[in-house]
This record gives C-alpha cells, sequence and structure tokens, in this order.
C-alpha cells in the first residue's frame, strides 16, 4: 500500500475498511518525528503481551473489542474505545473478538531511543 503521505497536497486519510493488515503483522501507516500510527490486527484469543513502550502511547479500538490489562487493573474496550500509556507503562493487550487497533506513539523515536 503507497503512503499516502509521500504524496502532497493531501490530507492524508486511512480507512479502518480499507485497511488489509493481517495477524501478527503490523502496518506502519505513518513515520515521522512527530510519531509513528500502526494498525495491529488480532484474532479473537490473541493479543500483544505483557510489554512496555518508550514513547507516550494511545490505543484505539478500530473494530472488535479487547482487554487490556495496566497497574494492576483490567478494562474491557469495545470499538471506538481509546486507551493512553504513559511511557514505559507496564501492559497487556488481549483480544476478545477478532480486532483491529490503531496504535499512536509519540514522539518517534522517543528520546532514549535514539
Amino acid at each position: 500500500m503507497p503512503d499516502p503521505c509521500e504524496q502532497e497536497d493531501r490530507v492524508d486519510v486511512w480507512k479502518s475498511s480499507d485497511l488489509s493488515v493481517r495477524p501478527g503483522h503490523p502496518e506502519v501507516l505513518h513515520s515521522s518525528p512527530k510519531g509513528r500510527a500502526i494498525a495491529i490486527r488480532l484474532d479473537a484469543g490473541t493479543g500483544l503481551g505483557d510489554h512496555e513502550v518508550h514513547e507516550d502511547a494511545w490505543l484505539t479500538v478500530a473494530q472488535g473489542r479487547v482487554t487490556v490489562s495496566a497497574d494492576g487493573g483490567r478494562d474491557e474496550v469495545p470499538a471506538g474505545g481509546l486507551v493512553a500509556f504513559d511511557p514505559r507503562e507496564r501492559h497487556q493487550v488481549t483480544a476478545v473478538e477478532d480486532s483491529l487497533l490503531l496504535l499512536l506513539l509519540t514522539p518517534w523515536p522517543a528520546p532514549d531511543r535514539r
């Protein structure tokens, strides 16, 4: 899929219904020093194990439903939900049903990654 950001004089638009992301193969939609946008597809019952990132992270559930575990708590997040994580905050994401996620990381990369 061509990167729409390479085209001049247009707004960058990605429609979740048009993304052909396969489970286990995240797709970088956009990357710049300001941030990185990644689409992630998870099959029901699969997930992103306990991990952390160096950047501020926002996870949007575009399709499906997931559970998010962090700081000893657990929340179910439906389509349209948004979750924010601080840098280095440990968390886990598990798909309750087949799901498409959009992960935004800022800045990219974090200063301690450079």
